[in-house]
């Protein structure tokens, strides 16, 4: 396995070779739905950056802190992340989906400093009535030139920012130093706290950035991952600017011929967006009349993408949408890469010959043809550090030399990849990741349900939609009324993206004779009904 490239320097911050690029490059193109464009260079960028860490460190934050951030797709969310990295502070990427309860569990169990959210979304950090000693700080970030707080008790970075210098060394940092604390969902339990190193950037740009997305400094990139995600860290923060390329952002809800039309506007020549929107662009009846000549690498990622759609792509555009496979815990692991031979359907290769296998319940690697667990070489650099406050749990993934990704798949003569499904519970729809556990807690807090249980539906459009099998209280109240009210419920309760969009009034649900739920069944179940 030849992956010694992909290991940092001993004394490395990944916000450091962003900070390489020509000053007077245009780092981001911000858009929003209303036409409004503003545009940063990379010397304005990093001045902005620099001014901000200089306020966290006036307040006494310092290196090895956590801080939650929870802003939009705006300029400031880069701003924010660098100053924070340039500190050695780690930062909790957050969805401005999260609710109040999303929120504490997160500050309580990471043990954050600080919180640094979007003015539109001070309103669940309000709510929030746990004890919380370790938040020191509460920050809003809002719309340029506005400097108002929401509340007693509050500061805002533009305050932060004010008489601080342009300039600021970045604190040394140990490539074993925590960077990204990203929480990701689990089958059971509350979700998983994973530590990513300054390291684990360095490996990042290495391989996703440029074996898969090959970004170029004289693309114009857009990567449509909301912050809040690993997948934003991934590609429009760390590999955009890692490679000094300019970034389009767009803070507008998706339409597929908006998408199209902004592509052809600003000359797209990477794009990477989520299977989801793949496939409602191809449905767009005049595809053909968008100019997409500039686009010469196009990647999907979160879900396996359907043939047809990448056949359509190919036809209309003379381009081969390339699919990526990797985990909140990782960077990518397999794909197709830039200038490598591409097999319709498969997963792609690994990225390096050995690195990834298809292992058997002993760990060893299976022979081709053979399904098996995806595996990662417990080695590899871009591997994440730890479960945060989890001691053994990652140990507790591993069998032999490989962590266990959870994912099932076979591998052929040739090594390519070809996915098989999921070995857990967990539910991969529209490129979320939803865990059934908190799907069914919500539930359970509604009076009319006594039991329910949570799986993948498949849906030509998302993947898989959240499905809930429910058994009520008094089966006489099950209506459509009651399932919208359900799915309220569960809106107020959790991120709304995890909301059931399917809800089956049952009788009973299919268990062990132990008396666990067999979800497997479930799903089976709505695999047939396709």
């Amino acid at each position: 396995m030849n992956f010694e490239q992909w290991i940092s320097p001993e004394s490395y911050n990944l916000t450091s070779e962003m900070e390489n690029h020509p000053s007077d490059r245009i780092a981001l193109r911000w858009l929003s739905d209303h036409q409004e464009l503003e545009e940063i260079t990379y010397g304005d960028l990093f001045k902005q950056a620099n001014r901000l860490a200089g306020g966290l460190r006036d307040l006494g934050l310092e290196k090895g802190d956590r801080v939650l951030v929870m802003v939009p797709r705006r300029i400031i969310a880069y701003v924010i992340y660098i100053a924070c990295l340039k500190l050695g502070i780690a930062v909790i990427p957050s969805s401005e989906m999260l609710r109040a309860k999303d929120l504490e569990y997160r500050l309580r169990h990471s043990e954050a400093r600080a919180v640094i959210v979007w003015s539109e979304t001070t309103a669940e950090v309000e709510k929030m009535n746990a004890d919380l000693p370790s938040l020191a700080h509460r920050i809003v970030a809002s719309p340029h030139g506005e400097t108002g707080v929401p509340a007693e008790g509050w500061l805002n970075v533009e305050q932060l920012m004010q008489g601080q210098s342009d300039e600021m060394a970045a604190v040394e940092t140990h490539r074993d130093d925590i960077a990204i604390l990203a929480y990701t969902s689990g089958t059971t339990g509350n979700p998983k706290g994973v530590v990513h190193s300054h390291g684990w950037g360095y490996a990042h740009l290495r391989i996703a950035s440029s074996l898969w997305l090959d970004i170029q400094p004289s693309d114009t990139v857009w990567a449509t991952a909301a912050p809040g995600w690993q997948k934003w860290i991934w590609s429009p923060f760390l590999s955009v600017l890692g490679r000094g390329a300019t970034g389009l952002v767009y803070n507008g809800s998706f339409q597929p011929k908006r998408y199209l039309q902004l592509m052809q506007e600003h000359e797209i020549s990477v794009l990477c967006c989520t299977p989801t929107e793949y496939r409602l662009m191809a449905k767009t009846d005049d595809l053909g009349h968008y100019d997409l000549s500039k686009l010469r690498s196009a990647v999907s990622a979160g879900e396996p993408l359907n043939q047809e759609v990448i056949e359509i792509f190919q036809r209309h555009f003379n381009l081969t949408i390339r699919d990526g496979y990797g985990q909140t815990e990782s960077t990518l692991l397999i794909g197709s890469l830039s200038g490598a031979p591409i097999r319709i359907g498969s997963m792609g290769q690994s990225i390096t010959p050995e690195l990834i296998e298809i292992i058997d319940e002993d760990g060893h690697p299976q022979p081709a043809g053979q399904v098996g667990d995806i595996a990662v070489h417990k080695d590899m650099p871009a591997l994440f550090r730890e479960y945060y406050q989890d001691a053994g749990r990652k140990e507790a993934s591993q069998r032999g030399d490989y962590f266990v990704t959870g994912d099932r798949a076979r591998k052929d003569e040739e090594g390519y990849f070809w996915f098989e499904g999921r070995s857990d519970d967990i539910i991969i729809s529209s490129g979320y990741t939803i865990g059934p556990f908190e799907v069914e807690e919500a539930l359970m807090k509604h009076a009319s349900v006594k039991e329910c249980a949570v799986v993948a539906s498949p849906d030509e459009i998302r993947g898989h939609v959240v499905k809930a099998f429910v058994v009520l209280r008094d089966e006489s109240l099950a209506s459509t009324e009651l399932v919208r009210e359900l799915q309220n419920h569960v809106k107020e309760w959790t991120a709304p993206y995890k909301y059931p969009r399917k809800i089956e009034f049952v009788t009973d649900l299919p268990k062990t004779n132990s008396g666990k739920i067999r979800r497997i069944e479930l799903r089976e179940q709505e695999k047939r009904n396709v």
